[in-house]
């Protein structure tokens, strides 16, 4: 029916008999003259044939073809040429069935100028017309935000502007809160300001293993030296540092690239991009296109490169790395060489370390995806399920869970995790020290929690949830009834969720705090995988604070019980760290990077340390 209609209102086999077999761009339009879609073609003739074709159209490609009224063309001398004005025309006009990118701002840079004797750590956007250093670029304003309070923090770099830096008498709030060593007022010498502003450098390359023994080396100097006041600074530096490389690198120690990988589900597309420089990921950004016509992986990243990189405000690297290969990958080569004034390879087949970039920005990709579909479908699916369980008149906008942990009675800590219509409010969780009950009284430990968590919501300190979870059993949902009853909070629901006799996921009992009604849901209830994931949420968070409070309690390290690390390795492994709360922070990989360490000992070390993994 289409086809018909489509011969009858644009004369395909006509317009296609006359068309020329030469590269260069179409431009479709529909009966009010709107510009529909902007494609380029090695071969024209072939290229539009392909959409006015009896069958193997995809469902948005009939809808396209449905809607043209007519077809214009633009010959180039090459597809190289083509593509270059496909991504102008595109840009100029953003017709609907197009890749869209939105994000089409210029990318931020750090920049350090290299014409003062006490030169700050800058913010910059835009054109490159300073004299001195940029590293970057990163992949929001955000992430360089955060690298400059990190290199703040570490270095004690100044960052205010050249004026403000001129006029000052007396050292800022900086100085006083440790963020600057007062280079404005000569307070640090030129010598050892321009060492910080070599080590911030470095740690911009990427070369933080060198920053770290250069500082492991002056710390343990220090020390010798009985200067242990500067010696507590140097740690405080390797520890920062230490947090800084966990899970930021992955193997490579050079190359700068840019890795992009697609994943494609029914429902949606996902792009995302890892920015590799001086071999470390500096940041990462991921896109959901709306795609119309093209249906396939490597489809979808030639029509992504091309705009992100062809629109004239981002910086082209040398090296681009794909999940998938490219169709047309020598064109868009040639144009992006052409736009860089130097060559650029795109790069399918990897090997080494960019083999684990392609396959972390692929497994990214894919996670990014199922986020976003089960965003999109599912969240408001469960919250609107979990009403109707619970007989609410409206959807819950704000659930709390508590969990207990301790290790039989040591270090008992208390867990709070607060989900919105969103998932996890990270900003809002909160541990509890348990103090003052006897070892291993849960009941107890959930007294104090709840007790300490709704007194303060009572006095209007924070915001009273809708819904209050209670991992665990009928005792410790009564525990909740009684604390609430002692404040008189009426309007918070109470339901408990404990494990089942198979003690298997699925299988939970819910309890009512009003009735203590136990309820058995289906295991694929949307409403019990919100329980759940709140549960497992508190949980871990409760874990986590239950470790930390422990290894602040226990002066003898736990590296001394763990078979084959003796005293040289333990002091190999701290001085790499910089503590032990580091070290079980850290992955197998960061263990082995230890010197003394084989990638043997460093997976017994990295057990020892999670035994519940």
């Amino acid at each position: 029916m289409q086809s018909d209609n489509i011969i009858e209102d644009f004369d395909a086999k006509g317009f296609l008999k006359q068309l020329t077999t030469r590269p260069g761009v179409y431009q479709m339009y529909d009966q009010a003259d709107q510009l529909l879609y902007i494609g380029k073609a090695k071969n024209l003739k072939n290229r539009v044939s392909s959409y006015f074709r009896s069958t193997g159209l995809s469902i948005k490609t009939v809808a396209l073809v449905s809607k043209i009224a007519d077809v214009r063309v633009t010959v180039t001398n090459s597809e190289t040429e083509a593509l270059l004005l496909e991504q102008n025309l595109i840009k100029q006009y953003r017709p609907p069935y197009n890749i869209l990118l939105r994000d089409d701002k210029s990318y931020p840079y750090i920049f350090i100028s290299d014409k003062q004797a006490y030169p700050a750590v800058q913010f910059s956007r835009g054109a490159k017309r300073k004299s001195g250093r940029y590293f970057g670029p990163f992949p929001s304003g955000g992430a360089v935000r955060d690298s400059l309070n990190l290199l703040q923090k570490i270095f004690k770099i100044r960052q205010c502007e050249e004026s403000f830096f001129k006029n000052r008498s007396r050292p800022c709030l900086q100085y006083q809160i440790k963020r600057c060593t007062a280079p404005c007022v000569e307070a640090i010498s030129e010598a050892a300001y321009q060492e910080d502003i070599r080590h911030a450098a470095m740690f911009l390359e990427g070369k933080n293993s060198a920053v770290m023994d250069e500082v492991a080396s002056r710390m343990e100097a220090s020390s010798h030296d009985l200067d242990f006041e500067q010696a507590a600074i140097y740690r405080d530096q390797l520890i920062s540092l230490q947090k800084v490389q966990e899970q930021q690198y992955v193997s490579g120690k050079q190359g700068d690239a840019d890795v992009i990988a697609c994943a494609i589900k029914p429902g949606g597309v996902c792009v995302h991009m890892l920015f590799v420089r001086g071999g470390r990921i500096i940041g990462s950004k991921a896109y959901h296109p709306k795609v119309a016509v093209e249906e396939n992986e490597s489809e979808v990243l030639s029509a992504f490169i091309a705009q992100w990189y062809l629109m004239g405000v981002r910086d082209i690297p040398a090296y681009v790395i794909t999940s998938h290969e490219l169709t047309d990958k020598t064109c868009i080569e040639e144009a992006l060489a052409s736009a860089r004034d130097k060559k650029v390879v795109l790069a399918h087949t990897v090997r080494g370390e960019r083999a684990g970039w392609q396959k972390l920005a692929y497994t990214n990709a894919e996670q990014q995806l199922n986020s976003f579909l089960a965003n999109k479908k599912n969240i408001y699916n469960r919250y609107l399920e979990l009403q109707e369980l619970l007989g609410l008149e409206e959807v819950p906008q704000r659930l709390e869970c508590f969990d207990i942990s301790h290790s039989s009675g040591e270090a008992t800590v208390a867990s709070c995790v607060v989900f919105d219509r969103n998932g996890p409010l990270k900003s809002d969780y909160r541990h509890f020290n348990i103090e003052g009950i006897t070892p291993g009284d849960d009941y107890a430990a959930m007294h104090q929690a709840l007790l300490r968590r709704y007194t303060r919501l009572k006095k209007g300190e924070g915001k009273l949830p809708d819904l209050l979870i209670i991992d665990g059993g009928k005792g410790q949902v009564t525990q909740a009834m009684e604390v609430l009853d002692e404040l008189s909070i009426n309007e918070v629901l109470v339901i408990g969720i404990a494990k089942g006799p198979t003690r298997k996921a699925g299988f939970e009992v819910l309890i009512s705090g009003e009735t203590g009604e136990e309820t058995v849901l289906e295991s694929d209830s949307a409403a019990l995988h919100l329980m759940q994931h709140i549960r497992d949420e508190a949980h871990r968070f409760a874990i986590t604070g239950h470790r930390a409070r422990r290894g602040k309690a226990r002066k003898k390290s736990v590296l001394e019980d763990i078979p084959g690390v003796g005293p040289k390795r333990r002091r190999e492994i701290l001085r790499h760290f910089g503590g032990i709360q580091e070290v079980e922070r850290a992955s197998i990989e960061e263990i082995a990077k230890v010197s003394t360490i084989s990638q043997t000992i460093a997976e017994e070390i990295y057990s020892a340390l999670h035994p519940d993994v």
